[in-house]
């Protein structure tokens, strides 16, 4: 997981995926304001480094759930779309989407393609902040008879609380190949950044809320 980890973070600094305003901070879909931002649909466009994140993927999967077979791979509209589609590809599996609320016309569908009742569902996103998107769409899923319990993400913030409470309660395992712990080991042993955008980038991880309320944010 250290190499994965590593070459994840190495990745999104090579494509430009990680981004830093401290002057102008970003709103996270949660509304918190943040000094960094990750952008993980960049990488569809790179086809070396979108093949590397499947093959972490499936790295993954071989050796986390060796006695767990997945039926079907589910993407969270709309970024994780493309990851599910190229991991449900690799893996020769059926694919559907999961839309953040029902369409509102037609049949209202908030599933696109087809979930069998009692299929073992794996939910596949570009990242995680706090949770809240992700139950929604396993909700989604388990709405339809299937099982959901397992999410794989490329990113995962892993600095909100209440994040790991949720997955935990709606047992929740999350998956990921990269944290801000290895975005921030990486610029300092590259000495990507000056002290002065360390410093505030650690004092947002630190304490999120406090950050984003001290510039206005909720």
């Amino acid at each position: 997981m250290k190499n994965i980890s590593f070459e994840t973070t190495k990745t999104l600094f090579e494509i430009g995926a990680i981004n830093f305003n401290l002057a102008k901070p970003y709103k996270l879909a949660s509304g918190i304001l943040s000094p960094v931002y990750i952008d993980c649909r960049k990488i569809i466009s790179f086809p070396s480094s979108r093949k590397k994140i499947i093959d972490f993927f499936q790295q993954i999967l071989m050796a986390k759930f060796k006695r767990e077979e997945f039926h079907n791979i589910a993407g969270g509209e709309t970024a994780g779309i493309p990851y599910a589609t190229l991991l449900a590809e690799r893996l020769k599996l059926p694919l559907c989407y999961i839309r953040k609320k029902p369409k509102g016309y037609g049949i209202n569908a908030q599933i696109e393609g087809e979930i069998k009742k009692n299929q073992n569902v794996l939910l596949v996103e570009d990242l995680a902040t706090d949770g809240g998107s992700k139950l929604n769409f396993v909700n989604a899923i388990r709405a339809s008879g299937a099982k959901c319990n397992n999410i794989f993400v490329i990113f995962y913030y892993d600095i909100f609380d209440e994040a790991e409470k949720l997955f935990n309660k709606n047992d929740l395992n999350l998956y990921h190949l990269a944290t801000w712990k290895d975005i921030l080991g990486y610029a300092r042993s590259e000495k990507i950044l000056d002290k002065n955008t360390l410093k505030n980038i650690e004092n947002f991880l630190d304490n999120p809320s406090v950050w984003s309320t001290n510039r206005n944010g909720i």
